[in-house]
């Protein structure tokens, strides 16, 4: 569907941002109403394990390797 266009170091960069918002999630005990905004990590989450970013696509930007012919 979508190019790669997310790096190795890129992607593993936004798997823990992703994880560790994700776990902030679980782990907040104050009972903010403010607590649900931790799983905008599913966001870097997701792109980082498919490995390409619609923001990247629509401003034409990449982080993979250029390919060599």
């Amino acid at each position: 569907m979508f190019a790669r266009n997310v790096g190795t170091v890129d992607r593993i960069a936004r798997i823990v941002v992703g994880l560790g918002l994700i776990a902030g999630f679980f782990l907040n005990k104050s009972g903010s109403p403010w607590t649900w905004a931790y799983l905008i990590g599913i966001l870097p989450l997701v792109t980082g394990l498919a490995g390409t970013c619609p923001a990247y696509s629509l401003l034409g930007l990449s982080t993979c390797p250029a390919k060599r012919p």
